[in-house]
């Protein structure tokens, strides 16, 4: 089967590498010169298999006030005259029960746990210099409450395959030394051994340069999509600035373009973006100033991981941003408190960057046959984890569109 497959970040890139590895005819195209320009380009860096649980949980809704009114909140809501927005907001309150957000986190520690596994079997195959470790992960408390409610989602993922271990203060600085600016304020912690990190755009540039040496793919880029022209139940052709593209099967997983593709053939996607900020900081080979597990300041909503001589730093949420141009004042922000924590970081080499997370309602990205075309799949709305979420999401879509057995439950993802 030929299968031209939209977009080239990281979950466009794996999805081809998926199905060419399955023995498919594979185009991929992007408007972009090179892959990972966009959303995967400088993300948080975390393989954080464990922590799927969606941003729409129980604990969610009584903070939202507190964090909107506040100016160093990490979520900033603008409303806008946009009825997409609402329509996304009112399903995100809807999901913020916690029987929804349980079977939530069960579904998507399901496909996170394949990820990881289809990840490590590609790269055992096929290495990737990307910066790989399997380092650890900690998400410190200041809060001895949060802590004790996080003791209860240790064991319910536990009874998932997580393996997690809840730390007091002086056990967690003793695992992570660099967090002793924290002081008394550290409540403990919660470590996950198994946890992993990684440049997101080395890897998917990684693993276009092996698609680009197989004999059944076709990289097409610097192409614009203009649009995908049906006949009926079928997707005759994919009309681009180059030319027609025409295939037995196409893919969208374009992020938060993918409305502006699937609306026009009948296909509405809850995809929101939600903007989100990090900083690259230079580091020494000798550099002790930055933790060497990944680290999750959880109050603060800031992620922290050694990417080789680089520590990546991602936090905020900012909705209604309409592009993803840096706010000065969220990075001003960001590094105050990065200091406070880190205070002998030096910021000033840090490189800013933004980036729009294609995000669903639920957190549970969208993966399937598109009900507008009977030869239209979608792998798109992994938000903030769609480097965690590619590879699973990738293997679970090949298998669809083979019509095989899927390695998990394909029903909750279901377009």
């Amino acid at each position: 089967m030929h299968v031209c497959v939209i977009g080239a970040g990281v979950i466009g890139v794996t999805t081809a590498y998926s199905l060419a590895k399955a023995g498919h005819t594979v185009t991929l195209t992007d408007a972009r010169e090179r892959p990972a320009e966009v959303s995967s380009f400088a993300n948080g860096g975390q393989l954080s298999y464990s922590y799927v649980a969606p941003l729409a949980g129980p604990g969610v809704l009584p903070n939202v006030p507190g964090w909107l009114l506040r100016q160093e909140s990490p979520l900033r809501f603008r409303p806008r005259m946009d009825v997409h927005q609402w329509r996304w907001s009112l399903a995100f309150i809807q999901a913020c029960r916690a029987s929804v957000s349980d079977e939530t986190t069960a579904q998507m520690l399901r496909l996170s746990y394949l990820s990881r596994d289809t990840m490590n079997a590609w790269l055992a195959e096929t290495p990737i210099e990307f910066g790989h470790v399997r380092n650890g992960k900690i998400i410190a408390y200041r809060s001895p409450a949060l802590l004790e409610k996080a003791r209860a989602l240790v064991a319910y993922q536990a009874a998932r395959g997580a393996e997690q271990r809840v730390l007091n203060a002086a056990e967690t600085l003793a695992l992570e030394p660099s967090l002793a600016a924290m002081g008394k304020d550290l409540a403990g912690a919660i470590f996950t051994p198994g946890e992993e990190a990684g440049d997101c755009r080395l890897f998917t540039e990684g693993m276009f340069d092996l698609l680009g040496a197989m004999p059944n793919v076709t990289r097409t880029m610097s192409n614009p999509v203009r649009k995908l022209r049906r006949r009926g139940r079928h997707i005759d052709a994919l009309e681009t600035a180059l030319g027609d593209i025409r295939a037995d099967a196409y893919v969208v997983a374009t992020g938060t373009g993918s409305r502006q593709l699937l609306g026009p053939v009948g296909h509405d996607v809850p995809i929101y973006p939600l903007k989100g900020y990090s900083l690259s900081v230079p580091l020494a080979d000798d550099d002790t100033s930055a933790p060497s597990i990944s680290v999750t300041d959880y109050e603060r909503r800031i992620v922290y991981a050694r990417i080789g001589r680089v520590l990546r730093i991602a936090a905020m949420v900012d909705i209604g941003s309409r592009d993803a141009k840096i706010d000065p004042a969220r990075i001003a922000l960001l590094k105050q408190q990065v200091l406070a924590l880190f205070p002998h970081l030096d910021l000033d080499r840090a490189v800013a960057w933004a980036g729009l997370r294609p995000a669903t309602p639920t957190g549970k990205p969208i993966i399937g046959r598109s009900p507008a075309a009977d030869n239209l799949w979608v792998n798109v709305g992994q938000g903030a984890l769609g480097f965690t979420l590619a590879c699973g999401s990738a293997a679970l879509l090949t298998s669809l569109i083979a019509g095989t057995s899927t390695p998990i439950d394909a029903a909750p993802f279901k377009p």
